[in-house]
């Protein structure tokens, strides 16, 4: 392995990440806060989403955008052009004593560079390739979609997660976009998983992530709703098709969040609630019966939470049954929560007046815990300092 130059539970691996745009970085942004050297090789042109925001007021030359930043923190850039035939052959030289390499292009473009995984083996055996793609590589199954590209919002749609969001008879994306983080993060775990097994058994393999897959797989209630006895999830509002109370209620200052399938925290929600109605009668007994009568559930809670305000219901809820305010990003940047969590982390862009703010890191170790360190690089900012390293030859 090469020096590796930060610290964490993945120190000591050394990442080559080709990806760009969202599902890609995100991913590389994972291995990157638990100390794994992330060296980001943009084309010339630099990743896509270097010129996109937002920007802040002292961002005058608008260079130094939220959206890149957030994700390529704690990683390093140099910059090559992969169809350049010496840039090329440092690329294969830093392959050599590289742990992993990710991409995110459409199936078939390293390929054509010359750059396929099966070349990439040859120079290190040990490599662990990883692909995140809309519809995923030929090498781990054919699909009639491989050649498709695909962003988020692709993903949501066809991987059945927009058809259980939102309201019912209208499909709804999720506001985050998780058509590409979701994929992202199953990556970042099959990376982690194939480099133990490279250093068990001393060879690699190819990782092979589908962006429809994911989203299928995060939507497990559909599959077995339909496989045992054919439901078709739908949007159902807030609502849970199988559990109830299990919603969003308003409360006189905003909305709340409530979860009680269990009869004890139910029990538990009606006697803070003090209501005799859902206390005794019969069609309330059970959560089978609460979702059969869900309107009226409903009727009776919001009733009762739209007399107080949020700090009123968490002082009579909070810690008794599952209970959260509904939180705009203003209120979290206010909760003690997370700044005991450290999870907003604000940090400066060297040569620059521009602080950014952004999501901390949510895998929280005893020993060796992840960090956010910096900011992202400049393009190919790390350029020396990443051909020392790899001991590259010109």
């Amino acid at each position: 392995m090469s020096k590796q130059l930060s610290f964490g539970v993945l120190e000591g691996v050394v990442v080559l990440d080709l990806t760009q745009m969202l599902a890609g970085p995100y991913c590389t942004m994972v291995l990157a806060d638990h100390g794994a050297d992330v060296i980001k090789i943009e084309p010339p042109t630099g990743d896509m989403s270097r010129g996109l925001g937002p920007f802040s007021a002292d961002d005058i030359e608008k260079e130094q955008g939220g959206y890149f930043h957030s994700i390529n923190r704690n990683k390093r850039s140099i910059a090559l052009d992969l169809k350049d035939e010496n840039d090329k052959s440092t690329f294969l030289q830093l392959v050599k004593t590289a742990d992993v390499v990710v991409e995110n292009f459409r199936s078939g473009v390293m390929d054509r560079l010359g750059l396929s995984y099966e070349t990439l083996r040859e120079v290190n055996k040990k490599i662990v390739y990883a692909a995140i793609r809309g519809f995923g590589d030929q090498r781990t199954g054919e699909s009639p979609y491989n050649e498709w590209p695909a962003f988020d919002i692709v993903a949501q749609a066809m991987g059945g997660f927009m058809a259980m969001t939102g309201p019912v008879g209208i499909p709804m994306k999720a506001g985050p976009g998780v058509g590409d983080i979701v994929p992202g993060l199953m990556a970042a775990f099959g990376i982690v998983a194939g480099v133990r097994y490279a250093e068990k058994k001393g060879e690699g393999q190819f990782v092979d992530v589908a962006m429809y897959d994911a989203m299928l797989a995060l939507c497990e209630r559909s599959v077995y709703r339909y496989s045992v006895d054919g439901a078709i999830s739908e949007g159902a509002g807030n609502e849970h098709p199988l559990v109830n109370p299990f919603s969003v209620y308003e409360s006189a200052d905003g909305w709340v969040a409530l979860g009680c399938p269990t009869n004890v925290q139910w029990h538990e929600l009606v006697e803070v609630m003090d209501n005799a109605k859902l206390r005794n009668e019969e069609r309330f007994k059970t959560n089978e019966l609460r979702v059969e009568n869900a309107v009226e559930v409903r009727a009776e809670i919001t009733a009762w939470t739209s007399l107080f305000n949020k700090k009123e219901l968490a002082e009579k809820l909070g810690g008794r049954v599952p209970f959260g305010p509904v939180n705009n990003i203003a209120d979290i940047f206010d909760d003690p929560h997370v700044s005991a969590r450290d999870m907003l982390r604000t940090v400066s862009v060297p040569d620059s007046k521009v602080e950014i703010t952004m999501s901390g890191v949510p895998v929280h170790y005893s020993n060796t815990p992840g960090s956010v360190r910096t900011a992202g690089p400049r393009l190919d900012e790390h350029r020396d300092e990443v051909l020392q390293q790899f001991l590259v030859q010109s």
